[in-house]
């Protein structure tokens, strides 16, 4: 089938690319003339493992290309994707100019019937307001559907997570549209749940909520373990093994980030005082999560008293591993505040650096290696759970810092290698190491 998709971010670059995958003609359409320029020379312009290979190959096949002309990009489309970000606006509510914007051109280049489907996160009634933009704008009167057809990818698996869902939710209201974009997503061989519109809008953000809300949940167990004398791993291994609850997202750190939970827990309380409901679980998530964000600066200033003069290493800024996002990272809220409190700040991470310098304080230092980054270091702090974080070598490490102390958000050491290692270590939910002093 021929189909053009609207947006090149995550949401939009991933859907295209795998649609050509699955053997559709797909055009992406976005109006970032130099982004466009570079996917069509075969490069990505996000960090996703897997993307740039599937990217080119399908370049190579003739299935994908990449335009700024939406007429172009309309012509011949059987299916037009909306997949623009949808930001958050001050209140929390969802900024929907973008995809106000791209049903205007829909209104304005289409010549005969589409299936319009709408990929980005929206409030529960956008897919309509959508349909009543279109409508009132069309040049010429050619008959449409609307499909909401959200998406569920987690950044850093986002390729695998396409080929290999656990759902694809659609929501119609028409029953010719829904079976056109079954068809359109049957060589993913994935279950397909069908609904009505409305419905289909709010599985996404109750998916995110209640995702979210498991990871506020655990993070405020952790911080009761660490006053109980706890183990938070060995709890939330014991709660995972119950069916009911499950093992994923139980893993006590510093909060969640990225540029879905944060965004789309603050819209639902939104879209629930739209409606004058109360949504108070859901605030008490947000209100925990921006908590726990603060936890490792409050461990350390506990420890050292003043973080003053203090040289502090971080590692990791991505707000995951396996990416290069940072919106709603751990590390903005962590450098700022060391930075106020006086502390030298060292960063490294071995993917996210670039965009980091962007968004990050311009006081920190940012380094080109992890050993870089630890030398003559007062402290670490680990922030994002890198595979190469897990893997380095701690016996060096430990002789290339001033002093061996590190606070890890992820956990990722477990307590026995830490003793045998001989570091002070401060984790999540788990009790502080303190090296016995070796005697003259």
């Amino acid at each position: 089938m021929r189909i053009a998709v609207v947006g090149t971010g995550y949401v939009g670059l991933v859907t295209g690319v795998c649609l050509s995958e699955i053997g559709h003609e797909v055009i992406c359409i976005d109006i970032d003339e130099a982004k466009i320029e570079k996917l069509n020379n075969g490069f990505s312009p996000i960090y996703e493992p897997g993307l740039e290979q599937l990217l080119n190959d399908n370049i190579a096949e003739g299935r994908l290309s990449f335009t700024t002309d939406f007429e172009q990009g309309f012509q011949y489309a059987q299916a037009i994707y909306i997949a623009v970000g949808t930001p958050q606006r001050d209140d929390g509510s969802a900024n929907l100019d973008h995809v106000e914007t791209v049903a205007r051109s829909i209104a304005n280049h289409i010549r005969e019937y589409v299936v319009v489907v709408t990929k980005s996160t929206v409030p529960v009634g956008t897919n309509h307001r959508i349909k009543q933009i279109i409508e009132e704008n069309m040049v010429e009167k050619v008959p449409f559907n609307m499909v909401s057809n959200p998406e569920f990818l987690r950044e850093g698996t986002a390729v695998h997570d396409t080929f290999h869902g656990d759902r694809i939710v659609i929501g119609a209201d028409s029953d010719s549209a829904a079976e056109f974009v079954k068809e359109i997503n049957k060589p993913f061989g994935i279950a397909v749940f069908c609904t009505d519109i409305q419905s289909a809008e709010m599985i996404k953000y109750a998916s995110n909520a209640f995702l979210a809300t498991k990871i506020s949940f655990i993070n405020e167990i952790s911080n009761l373990c660490e006053k109980l004398d706890a183990n938070v791993e060995d709890v939330s291994h014991g709660m995972g093994m119950d069916q009911r609850i499950g093992r994923q997202f139980l893993q006590a750190g510093i909060g969640y980030g990225g540029s879905c939970f944060p965004k789309d827990t603050k819209a639902l309380i939104q879209i629930a005082g739209n409606v004058e409901h109360e949504f108070d679980l859901l605030k008490s998530v947000v209100r925990v999560n921006n908590k726990q964000q603060k936890l490792l600066v409050k461990k350390a200033k506990d420890r050292f008293g003043s973080l003053e003069g203090k040289t502090i290493t971080i590692l990791g800024l991505a707000f995951k591993p396996n990416t290069d996002d940072m919106r709603e990272s751990a590390s903005i809220v962590i450098c700022d505040q060391l930075i106020r409190s006086g502390a030298i700040v060292k960063a490294y991470d071995p993917i996210a650096i670039e965009k980091a310098r962007s968004i990050l304080n311009p006081e920190v230092v940012f380094a080109a290696s992890i050993e870089v980054a630890v030398t003559h270091a007062d402290c670490m702090f680990i922030l994002t759970e890198w595979s190469q974080f897990k893997q380095m070598d701690l016996t060096a490490i430990r002789t290339m810092m001033k002093e061996a102390i590190i606070f890890d958000g992820r956990n990722i050491f477990s307590l026995e290698l830490m003793k045998e290692k001989g570091f002070e270590y401060h984790s999540v939910g788990r009790a502080s190491l303190y090296p016995i002093p070796v005697a003259n």
